[in-house]
């Protein structure tokens, strides 16, 4: 246990050379790191990791060559990675069956396996380091600071990494002080309302209370994000950290992590690393011997997207349903237990160390006049880098599409996309240039949100898309207050109208003035932005609603009740294999003559469409 900053001093300089001579290949080693985010996880990295450590004892290089894990490479759509150093080579999509190859070619032979590099979808030149792919050049890595670098089960390789430098300055500063160097780096909250940290943490310091509660909001449960999975997976200890300078800053003693239950991996890794902080002396009592206690628990939530919402979180944590409460009174003046209350994103908090560590000016100095600092990104959707980024405050819509995600797949145009979750708005080609910072979004009609980005092209259909997240606003909402209970549920079906080729002009007329009740008399934000996405893709995308009511056709043949499968005589060769494999026997014909589709069997599943060889089926 370390009990002096002396002890610590020792630590972290043992570690720090551990940690370099690994990289160096100072210890006479070669290192196989492991990608072990969820991504590459669920396609194969376990495997790939046990595989590693059999060949390696099979090849009688113990000693030698050691595999392990390290957090999430951010690059999920080429996973699973796998990196060797001190060679710096990076393999992407690597098998099971490839380890084999790896272990003799490479690292025993030295020689590069082409076939496992990364393609740049521009350029198509072979790239065999990280730092060289485009996915890469333009991030600047803060709350995943130490993301694929350490092995996120191993507080001593995260001790030489920097951990725990943020805490050592914070314990020598005087609380007030601790505030002010949050509030002078610029740190806005990273859950979506854009709050000054600095600000909220004040609040708190403010009351005078003999218990104060710091909660960590790790309920992430926007569709297809997934960056607090990435930071909690990747970076658990720089979090930990965060809300030990937060509880010493408020005069806090006791901690929670709220986090979904579906996210087993990332509350294994947190369990271990409270467990290991605990152990080396950096949670519990008297804390490096600065008289500081404080300790962390972690409630799981059940997946209500509500409880993101931080009242209806603090009621969720109490044993109670997962509602929001009328504000004021305010979290920090009452919140858990009717105790001052933080609650804080897991991204607001993982930069925290980075701002006592480095220091407030050097965060101040990344972002906008606004907005400082960085933002982390689950850039997903019809774009060919799918994955984790986190990039400066001001950078473009453009190049967070096109520099890091590659562009659109496919030779496809790029129709849109999505900030915020179901919170946002859609963003058009016309808003490409447009700096991403928190006021940027909000005048363009969307939101940063907690950083979901989801880009989408000319084969998706806009009114499809605000059904979709109207639809899952309807299954979310806790049922409080009748405005969003019943006003989401009432827009929902009025889209369901309108896909179904039964929607009128009034229709749209009755969506916007429903949007505006919603929104003005919603207890929570989940009501209160429920409507955005049809507000936005109303301004931007009208045309497809009027297509969809006034011609009953959908423009990108989605909406299956407004299209229809043809066969085009000229093209059709007669072969069956469309009617053979149609489930409803909607196709007739002879063999070697056009067949014919009978619209009133067909169910438009596509299957005819998938495998016509000749093209000779479309849709309408």
């Amino acid at each position: 246990m370390i009990k002096t900053e002396k002890d610590l001093e020792l630590k972290v300089k043992e570690c720090s050379k551990n940690l370099s001579d690994k990289y160096s290949g100072k210890n006479g080693k070669i290192s196989v790191l492991v990608c072990s985010g969820t991504g590459c996880l669920a396609t194969g990295a376990k495997d790939l990791l046990e595989t590693l450590q059999e060949e390696i004892k099979n090849h009688g290089l113990e000693g030698k060559v050691e595999a392990s894990k390290v957090g999430c490479f951010g690059f999920c759509s080429q996973g699973p990675f796998v990196k060797i150093v001190p060679q710096n080579i990076v393999y992407r999509a690597v098998k099971v069956e490839d380890i084999k190859e790896i272990i003799e070619k490479t690292i025993v032979g030295g020689e590069i396996l082409e076939r496992l590099l990364y393609v740049d979808p521009v350029t198509k030149e072979k790239v065999s380091k990280l730092e060289d792919m485009a996915f890469y050049k333009k991030q600047v890595k803060v709350a995943l600071y130490g993301c694929g670098v350490v092995n996120p089960e191993d507080i001593n390789e995260a001790l030489g990494n920097g951990a725990y430098q943020g805490l050592v300055k914070a314990l020598k500063m005087d609380p007030q002080e601790v505030i002010n160097e949050v509030l002078a780096s610029g740190l806005r909250g990273r859950g979506g309302g854009g709050f000054p940290t600095g600000r909220k943490w004040q609040f708190a310091h403010d009351q005078v209370n003999d218990e104060k509660y710091v909660i960590c909001n790790g309920d992430e449960g926007d569709p297809g994000a997934f960056m607090d999975e990435g930071i909690l997976e990747g970076n658990p200890l720089g979090v930990i950290e965060g809300m030990t300078i937060a509880g010493y800053a408020i005069g806090a003693k006791q901690g929670y992590f709220y986090v979904r239950a579906e996210y087993p991996t990332a509350v294994a890794r947190l369990k271990n690393a409270i467990a290991q902080a605990k152990e080396m002396g950096f949670l519990g009592k008297n804390i490096l011997n600065t008289g500081f206690d404080f300790n962390i628990g972690i409630r799981l939530g059940a997946g209500a997207f509500v409880c993101g919402e931080e009242t209806a979180l603090l009621n969720s944590i109490e044993g109670k349903r997962g509602m929001p409460r009328p504000r004021p009174p305010f979290p920090a003046v009452k919140g858990l237990w009717q105790h001052p209350s933080i609650i804080n994103n897991v991204e607001t908090l993982a930069c925290v160390p980075y701002i006592l560590r480095e220091g407030a000016s050097k965060f101040n100095s990344l972002g906008t006049e606004k907005s400082k600092g960085t933002k982390v990104f689950a850039l997903g959707g019809k774009v060919n880098n799918v994955g984790l980024v986190e990039v400066p405050m001001g950078i473009t819509l453009r190049e967070l599409i096109y520099d890091i995600g590659g562009g659109i797949p496919n030779g496809k145009k790029f129709k849109a996309i999505q900030t915020g979750g179901p919170s946002g708005g859609c963003l058009t080609e016309k808003d490409l240039d447009t700096p991403i910072d928190y006021d940027n979004l909000v005048a363009k009609g969307s939101m940063m949100g907690s950083g979901g980005a989801i880009v989408m092209d000319e084969d998706n259909c806009m009114v499809d898309v605000a059904k979709f997240y109207m639809d899952f606003i309807c299954d979310e909402s806790c049922g409080k207050c009748s405005p969003c209970r019943i006003g989401t549920k009432r827009m929902l079906e009025i889209l369901n109208k309108i896909t179904d080729g039964n929607g009128t002009m009034e229709d749209l007329d009755e969506l916007e003035e429903l949007a505006q009740v919603v929104k003005a008399n919603s207890v929570c934000g989940l009501g209160q932005t429920s409507a955005n996405p049809i507000v936005s893709t109303m301004k931007q995308f009208r045309e497809e609603y009027i297509a969809h009511i006034v011609d009953k056709k959908c423009p990108a043949h989605v909406c299956k009740n407004l299209m229809e499968y043809k066969i085009v005589a000229d093209k059709c060769k007669g072969c069956t294999l469309c009617a053979r494999n149609c489930p409803v026997k909607a196709i007739s014909g002879t063999v070697k003559m056009p067949h014919v589709i009978d619209q009133s069997k067909c169910i438009k599943c596509g299957l005819c469409l998938a495998n016509c060889k000749f093209d000779a089926i479309i849709k309408e």
